[in-house]
């Protein structure tokens, strides 16, 4: 067991220097002194998220699942993580833009209806390293959705906004979705 968790601690450590930014302390201060200066501005992004649960490699796997889970219609009380691509367009092989990370419950006994956290981590471009963090109510049902934006990092620090989902797709077999996000965020 501690093998298992010095093993956790050393990845996330390296996790943490590849993926870390390079500003330390005295950047960091010295970006929020500039802040009452500062304009804002506002960024609008568009891309699909690709919800894979089924097959060798699925991208949101639960978690939890409570001993009701499978009797419920709505799947209350499952909780799930997620590690979703987003790409450019709605076809798996557009190109990756980032990924989706978090997790997700299933909150409601009348519908199907998520708690979501989760953070639009972006790998390329412009945004690469930076990140937008979204915590919400999803109607997953509903045609569109709102949720909102809380926070981000790198070039979305102190970002707000809302993004706006509708599912273009859904396997109710396979439970894989792909999801079209429009995003509008205010940041500095």
């Amino acid at each position: 067991m501690k093998m298992v968790l010095l093993s956790w601690m050393v990845a996330i450590a390296a996790m943490i220097v590849v993926d870390g930014h390079d500003e330390g302390p005295r950047e960091m201060k010295n970006w929020y002194s500039k802040l009452p200066h500062m304009k804002h501005k506002v960024t609008e992004l568009h891309f699909y998220l690709h919800d894979i649960v089924s097959g060798s490699n699925p991208t949101n796997i639960p978690v939890v699942v409570s001993n009701t889970t499978a009797h419920s219609p709505t799947y209350f009380g499952l909780i799930a993580a997620i590690d979703d691509p987003l790409t450019q367009g709605p076809s798996p092989d557009s190109p990756i833009v980032g990924r989706a990370q978090g997790l997700f419950g299933s909150t409601s006994l009348d519908k199907i209806s998520y708690h979501m956290t989760f953070n639009f981590v972006f790998t390329t471009g412009k945004y690469n390293g930076s990140t937008l963090s979204l915590v919400g109510h999803n109607p997953f049902m509903d045609e569109y959705r709102e949720l909102p934006i809380v926070g981000g990092s790198g070039v979305f620090r102190l970002a707000r906004g809302t993004a706006l989902l509708n599912t273009l797709t859904f396997n109710s077999t396979s439970g894989d979705a792909v999801v079209e996000y429009h995003v509008v965020v205010l940041h500095y």
